[in-house]
């Protein structure tokens, strides 16, 4: 079992799982059809301000699993390219 294992800090990855999916909506606009925070939320069935709070570089705002797996199926991105640090 390994005992050293570096975690990144709460806050930190969420911050890197919003600027990816702000990432990855934007790209879905550039190659698909535009798709704007709010309509993401209504087709993800979440409130438009999570998207904005995830999103957001001044507040950390958390996500459940099921909620990023729904928003990795809308846009295409296997989930783990949500863990990235860019």
């Amino acid at each position: 079992m390994r005992e050293n294992i570096d975690f990144i800090k709460e806050k930190e990855l969420y911050s890197i799982i919003g600027k990816n999916i702000r990432y990855y909506r934007k790209l879905y606009s550039l190659n698909k059809k535009e798709l704007t925070q709010e309509s993401l939320a209504e087709i993800a069935n979440v409130s438009t301000s999570l998207i904005g709070n995830l999103e957001s570089k001044k507040t950390q705002q958390g996500i459940s699993i099921y909620n990023l797996y729904k928003i990795s199926k809308i846009l295409d991105v296997p989930i783990e390219k949500f863990f990235i640090d860019r």
